[in-house]
């Protein structure tokens, strides 16, 4: 089923499709831990021997830039993707290093000074509620 998608989606964003592209994908849409790089070749290369890193990252450079992923910078050491395209926000621990998905209203046209708005991202950073209550933090507003 998500091997259906995963091809649905590179033709969608008018990607040509290789075995590597469409286990890239794939892994995209079954893995919402906002990956790095060295995440997916590290759980790929059992199944694929021949993929290699810069296969990895050149693969998820060409999907971010034809809209089948996001690229997200909130990860201040590594480029991270996601594989869930629709408007939402990010939040990363501080402790554990974790990215959690956030929901987010679309920000409306009027609010942007008419502005024709083409891509968003909105990041927090912080404590997640495990770390937050294991290491004793507070709110500090």
């Amino acid at each position: 089923m998500k091997r259906t998608q995963a091809i649905e989606r590179l033709t969608q964003c008018g990607i040509k499709f290789t075995l590597q592209r469409i286990a890239i994908m794939e892994y995209m849409l079954t893995h919402f831990t906002h990956p790095a790089p060295i995440e997916i070749f590290n759980a790929l290369c059992p199944a694929i021997p021949t993929l290699s890193k810069a296969t990895v990252y050149n693969t998820l450079k060409l999907l971010a830039k034809q809209g089948a992923i996001t690229e997200i910078d909130i990860d201040e050491k590594n480029m991270r993707y996601d594989g869930d395209i629709r408007p939402h926000a990010h939040f990363i621990c501080k402790c554990c290093q974790k990215i959690h998905d956030l929901p987010l209203r679309a920000v409306a046209a009027e609010a942007a000074g008419g502005c024709l708005i083409q891509e968003q991202q909105v990041y927090c950073k912080g404590y997640c509620q495990v770390c937050r209550i294991n290491n004793d933090f507070e709110y500090n507003y």
